[in-house]
């Protein structure tokens, strides 16, 4: 069976990731969190280039709350519509 791959939603403890998280179920994406303090826990250490929220989806990489928005506003307006090549793993 294939599925499509979810948008990974990476977030720190901010209010802006909250808040991002707030977007995702009030638009009723369906997504998958990844808390950046695991990474640091369980890989490599601090990851100081990593911006939270941040989103990591087929359609593209949206770095900082602003681009997150705009990734769920465009989800929203159906210009998400057509499936990316890269939709399956």
């Amino acid at each position: 069976m294939i599925r499509k791959r979810k948008p990974v939603l990476f977030i720190d403890d901010g209010k802006e990731s909250m808040a991002a998280i707030q977007l995702f179920e009030k638009a009723g994406i369906a997504y998958v969190t990844y808390h950046i303090k695991k990474f640091e826990e369980s890989c490599c250490g601090e990851v100081p280039t990593t911006i939270s929220p941040s989103v990591f989806a087929p359609d593209g990489v949206f770095k900082g709350f602003e681009e997150v928005k705009g990734y769920v506003t465009s989800r929203n307006n159906e210009t998400f519509g057509e499936e990316s090549k890269s939709a399956y793993w």
